[in-house]
């Protein structure tokens, strides 16, 4: 019985041995790949090598349009009017917060700032002040 435990204790250890080198082996590349980094920090003002297209318009580059920053993150309450907010399209609603507001420029710091239930910029957290602006002008028709 001791010889048994024996030859399994020794077949077991070589089992180990070679599937440890086998891991070390493949294991290298795996570990290098899940270890590197996954983006990087840009800093205003300073070029990224790789900017995302979101990060390409939050730091400086093109706009995106009224109609884009709406269809992807006004949509949601706009469209339906949840939570009180003016419908897009609904000329009266969006008069009524123009004349609340005084003039398209408060509108369009209320808009940022948060009003209502809305959180500031709405749910778009990297749209810079002419987007948000866009957007309105966009979803109201003023």
């Amino acid at each position: 019985m001791t010889n048994l435990k024996k030859i399994l204790a020794v077949s077991a250890a070589m089992l180990a041995l070679v599937a440890g080198s086998a891991f070390a082996q493949s294991g290298d590349d795996a570990i290098a790949k899940r270890i590197q980094p996954y983006g990087e920090v840009c800093v205003a003002g300073e070029e990224c090598a790789s900017q995302t297209p979101a990060v390409a318009a939050a730091g400086g580059g093109e706009a995106r349009s009224g109609e884009a920053v709406y269809g992807q993150f006004c949509t949601a309450c706009h469209g339906s009017g949840i939570l009180e907010a003016p419908k897009t399209g609904d000329t009266a609603a969006w008069e009524a917060r123009l004349a609340a507001a005084g003039s398209l420029d408060d509108l369009v710091v209320s808009a940022i700032t948060g009003v209502g239930a809305m959180p500031p910029k709405g749910t778009c957290s990297d749209c810079s002040d002419e987007e948000i602006e866009a957007a309105i002008q966009h979803m109201s028709g003023l």
